[in-house]
């Protein structure tokens, strides 16, 4: 293999209204989650399907999109890279979190 590659491509279901920060230097970003389903089959031989959740940020033109066309309950697919950060939360308790940087976004459904 020649080129690695981090690319993440996911279909899901927008979780809850997209939040949007209008930064400094004209920044814009919006951070926002959505679902998608895993199916499985347990060990009594039932099928289970189970939500996961990714926590998306957007930056700019994309973040710009994202404010104007998706809410709640919308269908969309992103594609974009993980990105793994730390922070200190409200205890100054170091937390770590892996994001999706959506590099870009297409609605679906109505």
């Amino acid at each position: 293999m020649s080129t690695l590659r981090n690319r993440v491509q996911l279909i899901g279901n927008v979780g809850q209204d997209p939040e949007i920060k209008n930064l400094e230097n004209n920044k814009k970003v919006a951070n926002f989650s959505i679902a998608t389903n895993e199916t499985y089959t347990n060990d009594k031989g039932e099928r289970v399907t189970k939500a996961l959740w990714h926590n998306i940020v957007a930056w700019n033109k994309t973040a710009e999109i994202i404010e104007k066309y998706v809410q709640k309950g919308k269908e969309v697919a992103i594609d974009g890279k993980l990105v793994s950060r730390s922070y200190e939360d409200a205890e100054k308790k170091k937390r770590y979190i892996t994001e999706v940087v959506c590099n870009e976004i297409l609605l679906l459904g109505s």
